[in-house]
């Protein structure tokens, strides 16, 4: 099937980017190449349910994503999570997304690895697989124990391939090590900047400098 034929594939990156930085970025990247996305809508959270409050306005992690992407093909800075009233529930982003590609389209919500161990305490998580198809970004060497609900929950749905995957437009799970895993940290990177240490090369030179000029993540 054609690039030309076959029907859209979808990918949602959804995150506090407190703030965006490279690790994110770069994942965004190695995603869309893996797995032949068309868009990878990068989501800012303005209150996970899950995480605790950022301390620096969603309005404000959205400008610094749109800073770090820039103009790199593929990847779109998403608001729709910061227009919605309410918790951010990725059910409902996704449902959003699905009307906006229809029913055929091959929509892909990508997860880091921790959070995915945690899919069982989410918003309705066995309606999310109506939607949509759960990609894991695993670490390499690193295999962890999953709960006896998620095993429940995954049941019947892991496949190994992306074409295994592409077949159907809802309802997988694939792992997938990206080449380039970055440990970067965004917790250590607002330590770094509450200290005025440096963030060189953590974060692209727009956001750095984006940070800069609002002060932000500042102790004082």
């Amino acid at each position: 099937m054609t690039a030309l034929a076959r029907p859209p594939r979808i990918g949602m990156f959804g995150g506090t980017f407190d703030p965006v930085h490279l690790g994110h970025l770069r994942s965004g990247v190695e995603l869309c190449e893996a797995l032949g996305l068309d868009r990878l809508h990068m989501i800012p959270a303005p209150q996970p349910p899950l995480r605790d409050r950022p301390q620096v306005s969603p309005e404000q992690r959205l400008a610094l994503l749109k800073a770090g992407i820039g103009d790199t093909p593929g990847l779109i800075a998403d608001d729709r999570e910061l227009r919605r009233d309410g918790p951010s529930y990725s059910l409902l982003t996704l449902e959003a997304l699905r009307g906006d590609y229809g029913n055929k389209a091959r929509l892909i919500m990508a997860l880091g690895q921790d959070a995915f161990l945690k899919l069982a305490d989410w918003h309705q998580p066995e309606h999310l697989f109506e939607l949509a198809h759960i990609v894991v970004m695993a670490r390499p060497g690193y295999s962890p124990e999953r709960s006896s609900a998620l095993l429940e929950l995954l049941a019947g749905r892991e496949v190994n391939t992306v074409p295994a995957l592409m077949a159907l437009p809802h309802g997988r799970v694939l792992s997938v090590t990206l080449p380039s895993p970055m440990g970067i940290s965004a917790t250590e990177i607002r330590r770094r900047l509450a200290n005025r240490d440096s963030v060189r090369y953590l974060l692209p030179e727009a956001v750095e400098r984006e940070i800069e000029h609002q002060c932000l993540y500042r102790l004082s």
